[in-house]
């Protein structure tokens, strides 16, 4: 069962999307959570509706000192994590790889991967102490695939999945275990910028021929991070309608 029994989780993007969809099912499913997200008044608002186990901490995750600092807060106070959803992430910018920014590399690289392993460092020291732990990373379709046009969100997405194989096997024998969740097209505020003729395009490639919601993600979510999910370990579970995995013509 995905029934948290009161263990503290930390999610991080936590203000929209699949953090936000995530956060709300934990809550729902007994854990008590950490919200983490750039935004303390959205948060507050949030957590307020959410009740007495839920709570956010404001914090850049791209800034280690930031970071530190509210993670350092939540374990204050709803005790030691449990889980972790390191779910922040930048989308970049769509430019040529030989036009791009290199400060924005850096930028998406930090928010994307090194934020996770920042996290990973300082809450995992706890889980093994406890005895059990889950770390659950946000992926994406370019962390299996190449794309054109914005190589810094696909290096950091590659660079997620690694991280997450080598923290899986690296702590696995202290019961903690990390996987990573790789949303195919799921429908977030991002999309909602997205014109129709376009999103009746980005359908047409799912085999199921929809977008995904922020819950049907949020449910795998849940699953990889509790208790259930005992025996799973350096996974990446896509949760996309079908698309990596096929191909139409």
């Amino acid at each position: 069962m995905t029934d948290f029994a009161g263990r503290h989780v930390i999610v991080t993007g936590a203000s929209s999307g699949i953090g936000l969809a995530t956060a709300r099912m934990l809550v729902a499913r007994g854990a008590r959570v950490s919200m983490l997200a750039r935004r303390q008044a959205m948060l507050d608002e949030e957590a307020a509706q959410l009740g007495a186990n839920a709570a956010g901490f404001a914090a850049d995750v791209g800034d280690k000192g930031a970071l530190e600092a509210a993670l350092s807060a939540a374990t204050a106070h709803f005790g030691p994590a449990y889980g972790l959803f390191a779910n922040a992430g930048l989308a970049g910018n769509f430019a040529p790889a030989l036009s791009y920014s290199p400060d924005l590399f850096d930028e998406v690289l930090r928010v994307n991967l090194t934020s996770v392993f920042w996290a990973i460092q300082a809450l995992a020291p706890a889980m093994i102490e406890a005895g059990e732990g889950s770390i659950l990373v946000t992926g994406s379709m370019a962390s299996k695939r190449g794309m054109a046009m914005n190589p810094a969100y696909v290096a950091s997405k590659h660079g997620v999945l690694g991280l997450s194989r080598a923290i899986a096997v690296e702590l696995a024998p202290h019961k903690v275990r990390c996987n990573c969740v790789i949303p195919g097209f799921i429908e977030t505020p991002a999309f909602d910028l997205i014109p129709p003729d376009q999103a009746a395009r980005i359908n047409q490639r799912v085999p199921q021929r929809r977008m995904g919601s922020s819950d049907e993600l949020a449910e795998v979510a849940c699953f990889l991070l509790s208790p259930a999910a005992a025996h799973v370990t350096a996974q990446d579970w896509a949760v996309d309608g079908g698309v990596l995995n096929t191909l139409e013509v």
